[in-house]
């Protein structure tokens, strides 16, 4: 596969006193015809992130409709799961509502963070999103002793599907950001309520390859595709595919994106987020700095 990039759709630059900086982990929703809300997730001054929008029309997608004027989702209060920030990382709508499932953030001692998945719910057609709990809906637990990350859900019908990442160690340095994330799978009868056995899907096929983040996973006739983040501060967008989206064949060859020569995302790409409008692929990613220059788009080209 091969994608051609369109452009940087959005980058926070101090629109608000509450987004400072950073478009991380953009998220699309269709409103109707070729307009998208694409969610992102964004920070202060003080370094926490909260949730926002922009509204995008896909035929000339670098010039945003709208951005939010308010945060959607906010971090909890002191001493909960998300009191250090929340970000979004996928979508799913469920009959008239809508389940936004996004990472809570718990800054640490001994180590840098603490994650844990959240969720909330919209029961309109605006943006407007409620947290079912204080508490996370998937927290740390024996198969998943240290820290969780980015999950993506799949509603199939009957059942439920999610991959997640889960940490599998803190290395002798945590604060110098030495760990082993991967991605693991879980399944749901409501998605709300989830079972895991500790299925690993996908992990580093390289030594120096410690972190897998962010899957985005499609159901097609051939399959399960899933696109994701891995490496280490510099990050690229791998890819691989499955037949039953339990055992995965990881295939970065064919993921066809790369960083650019030059400008916003010549030092990485990541984040990556793929939908489908009119029979046409589009990725949403981030660049350089885990979404500190912004986030763009990319159109698949047919082969």
């Amino acid at each position: 596969m091969k994608w051609r990039k369109i452009g940087r759709v959005f980058v926070a630059d101090g629109h608000y006193d509450w987004m400072v900086s950073h478009a991380s982990n953009p998220v699309p929703e269709h409103v109707e015809g070729d307009i998208f809300r694409i969610y992102f997730s964004f920070r202060d001054a003080n370094n926490r992130s909260s949730i926002g929008f922009v509204l995008i029309d896909l035929n000339n997608p670098l010039e945003p409709l709208e951005i939010s004027n308010k945060p959607l989702l906010s971090p909890g209060e002191v001493g909960l799961f998300d009191d250090s920030g929340v970000t979004v990382s996928c979508i799913v709508q469920v009959g008239e509502e809508r389940y936004l499932y996004y990472l809570g953030w718990h800054l640490c001692v001994t180590v840098p963070w603490l994650n844990a998945i959240g969720l909330a719910v919209s029961s309109g057609r605006e943006p407007s999103y409620e947290k079912v709990g204080r508490a996370p809906i998937v927290d740390r637990s024996e198969v998943d002793p240290f820290s969780i990350s980015y999950p993506w859900v799949m509603n199939e019908g009957t059942s439920w599907t999610m991959w997640y990442g889960s940490c599998l160690r803190w290395g002798r340095r945590p604060m110098a950001m030495e760990y082993e994330y991967v991605i693991k799978h879980a399944t749901s009868d409501d998605g709300r309520h989830w079972r895991r056995d500790g299925t690993t899907c996908v992990r580093g096929d390289r030594p120096e390859i410690y972190a897998i983040a962010r899957p985005c996973v499609v159901r097609d006739t051939e399959g399960y595709h899933m696109w994701y983040a891995y490496g280490g501060r510099q990050y690229r967008i791998g890819y691989a595919i499955s037949e039953d989206g339990v055992k995965w064949t990881q295939e970065h060859s064919r993921v066809g994106i790369d960083v650019s020569a030059t400008g916003w995302d010549s030092e990485a790409v990541a984040y990556p987020c793929v939908f489908e409008h009119k029979g046409q692929q589009y990725m949403l990613y981030n660049g350089d700095g885990y979404g500190k220059t912004g986030f763009g788009l990319a159109e698949r080209v047919q082969e």
